[in-house]
C-alpha cells in the first residue's frame, strides 16, 4: 500500500494496489486505483465539515421547556409594593417561584445543515481514498447468498480477518445478504449509491464488493454522497 502524496516519476499520483478475496479468504486478483479517481488527495477540512453535517441532520432538535409567557397564571402583581411586610415581588409567572417559568428557556430549533453536491461527492471520495491509504479497505469478489443465513456471513467476515466496525458496501440493494448482515454488531450495509462520508468514517473498516468498489471508480451510479434518509 503506498502512502499518501507519493508520485511517480514522471510527476502522476502513484496507484493504489487492492488485493481481491474470494468468501474464504484466498487472494484471486487485485485491483490498480489511481488517486486521481478519488480526488488525488484526502480533503480533510471538506471531509470534517461533511461529517459535522451528516451528525447535525441527525439531531431532532425538539428539547424545549416553558418560558414566563407559556406557563399557567396571572400576570397581575401578588400584592401591593408596601405596606404588607413582605419582600416585593412580580407576577405568579417569574422564574424564582416555583411553577413559574423557566429563565432562558430553551427552544425546538432546527440544527440540520447543507453541502453543495459537488462537495458531498468529493467528501465521499475524500474518505474512501483515507480509508485505502490507511489499509481498511477489503475487496471481495462477490457477496450473495441463496438464503439470509447470518452464520454464512459472520464466517465470510471471519475467512477475511475483519473483527472491527464495518461498512459493507454491494452495487445495489441485496435482501438476502441485509437479512444475513443485519444481526452482526457494528456492521452496516449499504449500496453505493447511498455511500457518504459520514457513513463511511464511522465505521473502522470498509469491505467492498468488486463491482461496488468499480462501480464508485467509474461514477457509475455512485449517488450524490448523500446520508441514508432512513
Amino acid at each position: 500500500m503506498l502512502e499518501e502524496g507519493v508520485s511517480t516519476p514522471d510527476g502522476t499520483l502513484a496507484m493504489i494496489q487492492l488485493p481481491v478475496y474470494n468468501k474464504d479468504g484466498q487472494e484471486i486478483e487485485s485491483l490498480t486505483v489511481d488517486e486521481a479517481l478519488l480526488g488525488g488527495t484526502v480533503r480533510y477540512p471538506l471531509l470534517k465539515q461533511a461529517i459535522v453535517m451528516y451528525q447535525a441532520n441527525k439531531r431532532v432538535g425538539t428539547s424545549a421547556t416553558k418560558g414566563r409567557s407559556m406557563v399557567a397564571g396571572s400576570g397581575r402583581k401578588l400584592f401591593k409594593q408596601k405596606g404588607t411586610g413582605n419582600a416585593r415581588v412580580g407576577n405568579i409567572r417569574t422564574g424564582k417561584r416555583v411553577g413559574g417559568g423557566m429563565t432562558f428557556a430553551k427552544a425546538a430549533r432546527d440544527f440540520s445543515q447543507r453541502m453543495p453536491q459537488k462537495q458531498r461527492r468529493l467528501a465521499r471520495d475524500s474518505a474512501i481514498l483515507a480509508k485505502m491509504l490507511n489499509q481498511d479497505v477489503v475487496v471481495v469478489d462477490k457477496l450473495d447468498f441463496s438464503v439470509p443465513r447470518t452464520k454464512d456471513f459472520a464466517g465470510i467476515l471471519s475467512n477475511l480477518k475483519i473483527d472491527r466496525s464495518c461498512l459493507v458496501t454491494l452495487a445495489g440493494f441485496d435482501e438476502n445478504v441485509y437479512k444475513s448482515a443485519r444481526n452482526i454488531r457494528r456492521l452496516a450495509v449499504m449500496p453505493v449509491a447511498q455511500l457518504n462520508a459520514g457513513d463511511i468514517c464511522s465505521h473502522r473498516k470498509m469491505l467492498f464488493t468488486k463491482d461496488a468498489l468499480l462501480s464508485v471508480l467509474n461514477k457509475d451510479s455512485a449517488g450524490k454522497g448523500d446520508q441514508d434518509p432512513a
